[in-house]
């Protein structure tokens, strides 16, 4: 399962900052233009501060993000928009540090009681891919990607209640979403629950220590409107949200975005609705929660490149992301999982805001493991 590893060292799969900036159109339709851009594309660490913010200084980067570039005159030329400021906090005493964020995420792993055990699922990863051919759209995997899942683990309550929020929505953009009493109902029992695990426990702890939140019940309204609040990616109002695009999975301009969730892969995948063609990259765990960045088509739309925690709780990934965006909006996230490195990007959403001028998550995906 780990032949592909060598082939994407230092590089942040599903991240292509360059081709980013190359686009005319401007922000927030960010995964257009970062994730599924080429993976030839894909940023390589000497040459940006994509993932790199205050890093130790190392004299053989071409430029360099350690916390004395500017004085030194020798940063890269994105330190300033992705490294200074208090990253998303209004005032010094309430920065998160990159440790605080590696030490609070190492607890949410040890935390997450309800992933999957490695007798519980089966993975046939078969072919690996280069960066090069993630365009190609050549079905390279005649076999499913899960040969086995313990569907027993479906039947826990926040598997149950995550489960439950997938067919509320149309994955085409340009369609509004309308939530009937029930599917609201849906969203606060989701909430209620993943607020009942150690996951969420260690999450709130941490952002009520840090000054983010007054109280629990405050945390839970903005997780719900930060995720679930409805705004446009297209010409409909209303048509998207945070969890949908990330954990549901949309088609945008004849192409797949988001849907970077296992278990909505699995389902969908025994459904038939799902074809595996390869992967680029295969994590270094040995246990689940493990990553995989791949390609698919997901009934007649394609893929270029997904990547997924495999095996992770729902309240797992719906943490991880949150942290991140509370902690890092709109920019690299860097994150320690059973002592292995992990990057997250996430991206605002800026054309509208709830609340006190605050912003709904646009879209979460893992950009690193190195």
């Amino acid at each position: 399962m780990r032949a592909c590893i060598s082939l994407v060292l230092a590089v942040l799969f599903g991240l292509a900052w360059a081709e980013d900036h190359k686009e005319s159109e401007p922000l927030p339709q960010p995964e257009e233009e970062t994730e599924e851009a080429l993976a030839s594309n894909l940023y390589s660490a000497p040459t940006s501060c994509e993932g790199r913010c205050y890093e130790a200084f190392d004299k053989h980067h071409q430029c360099h993000c350690n916390a004395r570039c500017q004085e030194f005159g020798n940063c890269c030329k994105d330190f300033e928009s992705l490294c200074s400021g208090h990253e998303g906090f209004s005032h010094s005493s309430d920065a998160i540090t990159k440790e605080e964020i590696q030490s609070i995420s190492e607890k949410i792993y040890r935390a997450d009681t309800n992933k999957a055990q490695k007798e519980d699922i089966i993975l046939n990863s078969q072919n690996c891919i280069s960066p090069s051919e993630t365009r190609d759209q050549v079905d390279r995997c005649p076999k499913p990607l899960f040969t086995y899942v313990n569907e027993k683990l479906f039947s826990k309550p926040t598997y149950a209640a995550f489960i439950n929020l997938l067919n509320n929505y149309q994955r085409a953009t340009g369609h509004g979403e309308h939530f009937s009493a029930q599917e609201l109902a849906e969203q606060d029992a989701f909430l209620r629950e993943i607020m009942k695990t150690a996951v969420m426990k260690e999450l709130y702890s941490f952002l009520h220590h840090q000054n983010r939140y007054g109280s629990e019940q405050e945390f839970v309204d903005d997780l719900k409107n930060m995720w679930f609040g409805l705004y446009s990616r297209g010409n409909e109002e209303g048509d998207s949200s945070g969890f949908e695009h990330v954990f549901s999975g949309e088609v945008k301009k004849g192409k797949v975005t988001g849907f970077h969730n296992w278990i909505r892969f699995y389902l969908e995948e025994k459904e038939g609705l799902v074809d595996y063609y390869s992967h680029i990259y295969d994590g270094p765990w040995d246990s689940y929660p493990d990553v995989l960045a791949m390609q698919f088509n997901w009934d007649g739309y394609y893929k270029e490149v997904g990547s997924a925690f495999i095996g992770s709780s729902p309240e797992f990934e719906f943490a991880l992301y949150s942290l991140c965006f509370i902690a890092r909006p709109g920019k690299v996230c860097q994150l320690s999982l059973g002592g292995y490195p992990l990057a997250v990007r996430t991206y605002t959403w800026d054309k509208s805001t709830y609340g006190n001028g605050k912003k709904y998550i646009a879209t979460a995906y893992i950009v690193s493991s190195t």
